[in-house]
């Protein structure tokens, strides 16, 4: 008896101290790490938001950005109907608004002169 005490205690109690940890490393990367991402990503595309885009909030409103402040988004969901929503409201954005195109002068054509 004195003998299975003796050879059972010396490497029996760093192992559970491993598997806990073991454990939380892969909860870091299973978990906690892709939610960090989905959220880096969510307020960049919040931040990006712009007059125009077409937007859904969380609670599943459809809507046209028309004006953007600092921590608020003024949705237009129908025709004169404007609603204020806060930023992080926003779930994703259904269709970007088109940025205006530079004119640019091409060489063949001369300017006209008066």
């Amino acid at each position: 008896m004195l003998y299975a005490a003796a050879s059972g205690g010396g490497a029996g109690g760093l192992t559970p101290i491993l598997m806990i940890a073991l454990l939380f490393v892969v909860m870091y990367f299973m978990m906690i790490r892709p939610q960090q991402k989905r959220r880096r990503e969510a307020e960049q595309m919040q931040s990006a938001l712009g007059p125009g885009d077409e937007v859904v909030t969380i609670g599943g409103l459809h809507g046209t950005v028309t004006a953007i402040e600092d921590e608020t988004v003024l949705l237009e969901v129908a025709p004169g109907v404007q609603t204020r929503y806060a930023r992080p409201a926003v779930a994703r954005v259904v269709k970007r608004a088109e940025a205006p195109e530079a004119e640019t002068i091409s060489e063949e054509t001369e300017p006209v002169k008066e």
